[in-house]
């Protein structure tokens, strides 16, 4: 008899294949899910992770400030303030009810904001208003307005205004330098900006912020070589004086004696560089770097030098200067009046056009332009200024009669205000040319290169104080208390027909004070209006008053006691001083 086989129901058969069935799609699925969020695979974790953050994580620029510009003193020129400017996502705020309340906050007519949303319409990104004082526009992001966010920035402020702003220069929306130092120190300025990053919704609205990734750098501080009391003083005395006379422009600067660095450096017209946009661009050049002149007789001087080097001349050699006049081919050059037989010194002294031109046609005019040469006329003074003139000395193969003699007046060249001070330089310090400076000079000045012997240099330094004496044409120079020296120069202005018959450039470069100087100046009223118009007329009296406040803000002690007893007692009894 057979034994019956048992066999499995089917139904258990169906259940152990559901049972495996729904154990490889488990097994699937922790796969999965451990190729999605443990395991690097191609499509893994990283993968969508990447993907998240590129549809919600943003990276922004964290705004970095541009370092302080001060003075020699530490007191501030130019600093960097932070503001809010106010942006708006377009495509989140066009058509929004609350247009009517944000235009009334941003002070603009709600048409106008209309039609600025317009011309970025499909865009997500628009400035609403730049470069906000911090309450104001927290006031207008306190409106919770959707798409209106704020970013922080940083603006220049300029504390000295006007007084500073051709030398200092200003910087545009971007907090870019444009200008002056500003431009020319942009590199060592400008700060280095960081970066964060945050976290951003499906509307564009900021979440929060996940972190820094790398902090800002701000920029690095610049000393400048100038002091900020003087550019007051100076600033003040040249507006006086160009408004006064009704002077197109005027300049004004200030050396370091022996260091080369510049002390001061005013233009006027001037302009506000807070709020320089409208701005005459003829009030923001730096004239005293960038405008040139024909120096006129202020260059007698150094064809002094010439005389004195040629060993023919001294400056106790008698020159006749009779009649009075002189002709060199067809031009006539005259004296105010007969000096008859007068020393070189007393040629200097009275600027006399007949004695200088002797002396040019003894000389030759090789001799006198390479002293012009040596004292870097037609030679970049080399600050690193934006747009600084080298001004001009010519070198022609063939010279006129007439252009070998003006040579000798400082005529056919031309120089800046700052090159005139350099080459005055010279002789106050005793012979020896400094580089100059803009920026304060850290430790003993750098070695100058010797240009004249110091005995040279102390005999032209007698000349120059005799010409503010009273036989000289640079009276109106003279400072109480101090013994001064100096040359003035007044030139006709080049026009469309050559020559005018009446603009004028009044020049006076001087040194201060004469027996141990101190400081250079050189002034220049550009085309002064009236009777009197000439160097010692209008420039010298800008001088005096200058110079008379920057010695006594620089402590230095009065070196004529006599003549400033004479003068204050002048002053009591009311008379001229």
């Amino acid at each position: 008899m057979r034994r019956a086989v048992k066999r499995k129901p089917d139904s258990l058969i169906r259940f152990y294949l559901v049972v495996a069935v729904l154990a490889v799609f488990a097994i699937l699925l922790v796969g999965r899910i451990l190729s999605l969020q443990i395991i690097d695979t191609e499509r893994g974790y990283e993968f969508l992770q990447d993907q998240g953050d590129m549809r919600s994580v943003r990276t922004a620029e964290i705004p970095a400030y541009r370092g302080v510009i001060t003075d020699r003193r530490g007191e501030p020129l130019a600093v960097s303030t932070p503001v809010i400017s106010i942006w708006a996502n377009p495509s989140l705020l066009a058509g929004s009810e609350r247009l009517p309340e944000l235009a009334k906050a941003l002070g603009i007519e709600l048409a106008t904001l209309n039609d600025r949303l317009a011309r970025y319409q499909g865009k997500q990104f628009m400035y609403l208003q730049r470069h906000m004082v911090p309450t104001d526009a927290r006031e207008i992001l306190a409106l919770k307005i959707r798409g209106v966010s704020g970013e922080r920035e940083y603006r220049r402020f300029y504390p000295a205004g006007e007084v500073a702003a051709q030398l200092v220069g200003f910087t545009n929306v971007d907090d870019q330098g444009i200008a002056g130092l500003e431009l020319a120190y942009e590199d060592w300025l400008k700060g280095v900006p960081g970066k964060k990053q945050y976290i951003k919704d499906l509307h564009g609205e900021v979440v929060r912020d996940i972190g820094v990734l790398q902090p800002a750098r701000p920029g690095k501080n610049l000393t400048l070589s100038i002091d900020l009391r003087l550019q007051y003083l100076q600033h003040r005395e040249l507006r006086k004086a160009v408004t006064d006379i009704g002077a197109e422009s005027g300049s004004i600067v200030t050396l370091d004696a022996h260091t080369g660095e510049i002390l001061a450096m005013v233009n006027y017209p001037t302009y506000n560089p807070n709020s320089a946009k409208g701005a005459d661009p003829a009030s923001m050049r730096n004239r005293a770097l960038t405008d040139v002149y024909e120096p006129g007789s202020t260059m007698k001087t150094l064809t002094l030098v010439a005389a004195l080097e040629s060993g023919r001349f001294t400056t106790s050699t008698m020159i006749d200067t009779s009649p009075g006049r002189i002709r060199v081919g067809p031009k006539v050059y005259p004296d105010p009046r007969n000096y008859g037989l007068i020393s070189v010194s007393r040629v200097i002294e009275k600027s006399s056009q007949v004695g200088t031109t002797k002396i040019a046609l003894d000389l030759g005019h090789e001799p006198i332009r390479e002293v012009f040469n040596r004292f870097g006329i037609g030679h970049a003074p080399g600050t690193g200024f934006p747009g600084e003139s080298a001004g001009s000395l010519p070198d022609r193969a063939r010279w006129y009669a007439t252009e070998k003699v003006s040579l000798a007046f400082g005529y056919g060249i031309s120089a800046t205000p700052l090159q005139l001070a350099r080459a005055y330089s010279v002789f106050a310090n005793g012979g020896v040319r400094q580089p100059l400076s803009l920026l304060a000079l850290e430790g003993a000045a750098a070695p100058g290169e010797r240009i004249i012997s110091a005995q040279i240099a102390r005999e032209v330094l007698g000349v120059l104080h005799a010409v503010t004496g009273d036989e000289g044409t640079a009276r109106k120079a003279r400072v109480p208390g101090y013994a001064v020296g100096g040359k003035t120069g007044t030139v006709r202005k080049i026009g469309p027909q050559g020559y005018s018959a009446d603009q004028y450039v009044a020049w006076f470069a001087g040194i201060a004070p004469i027996d141990d100087p101190r400081i250079v100046t050189v002034v220049v009223i550009n085309d002064p209006k009236g009777a009197a118009y000439g160097g010692g007329a209008v420039a010298a009296p800008v001088f005096s008053t200058v110079t008379q406040g920057v010695l006594r803000l620089l402590n230095v002690a009065p070196t004529d006691t006599a003549a400033l007893a004479a003068a204050a007692a002048a002053s009591a009894a009311g008379g001229p001083v």
